[in-house]
């Protein structure tokens, strides 16, 4: 039997955009990747479920060319004060590895935590409309 190759997938996922990176283990070396851009034609479907579900597809497809079948996902949302929620697309893009046949081993949240930084804008009483 053949020794299984695992790789990770760092999925950031935003409200504007979806990016997917295929690393080795150790993360230094990248072996596919794929962004909103690359499968959309407008601005507004970069972060959609569909176009990550696209990105995952020929990233699984490229992965079972290199025979690599085991991923290890790790997502990320925006850092900073903003929302600390994925977009939709990173469910979407693991579902579709999952479709593709590949085995996923864990899935880790990596999104960086700010420790007390900036202050929300809007003062004391909150933002006015």
């Amino acid at each position: 039997m053949a020794v299984e190759k695992w790789v990770i997938a760092h999925i950031f996922s935003s409200f504007n955009n979806t990016i997917i990176t295929i690393t080795d283990m150790t993360g230094a070396e990248t072996i596919a990747r794929a962004s909103g851009g690359m499968i959309a034609k407008a601005d507004r479907d970069e972060s959609s479920p569909y176009t990550a579900m696209q990105m995952a597809a020929q990233l699984a497809d490229k992965l079972k060319e290199r025979e690599i079948w085991g991923i290890h996902v790790k997502v990320k949302a925006s850092p900073g004060r903003k929302a600390r929620t994925t977009a939709p697309g990173a469910q979407a893009a693991i579902r579709a590895f999952a479709r593709a046949g590949l085995r996923i081993g864990k899935i880790e949240d990596v999104t960086p935590v700010p420790h007390d930084g900036t202050k929300r804008p809007g003062g004391k009483r909150g933002r006015r409309v």
